[in-house]
């Protein structure tokens, strides 16, 4: 059984994201794209401001980090 996600806010996933590197690259509408530099690698954060990002789209953007639900929780926490 794979771990549960936990309920976040996209604010928190940017705060992980600049931790692993990733630096703001722009923003569509309520789509805000980060990009790290050593591997190319982008993830695109929809910032809905007050609303808990779905379990869904939260393990989309943790699969673009590159990132275990495990370490993402460490990193929330640091």
């Amino acid at each position: 059984m794979s771990p549960k996600l936990p309920v976040v806010k996209a604010k928190d996933v940017v705060r992980v994201a600049k931790k692993l590197g990733f630096n703001f690259d722009h923003q569509k509408g309520s789509h805000i794209v980060y990009r790290r530099e050593k591997d190319n690698a982008r993830v695109v954060i929809p910032l809905h401001t007050g609303k808990d990002l779905r379990h869904k789209t939260l393990a989309g953007i943790l699969d673009d980090m590159s990132v275990t639900p495990e370490e993402f929780r460490r990193l929330l926490r640091e």
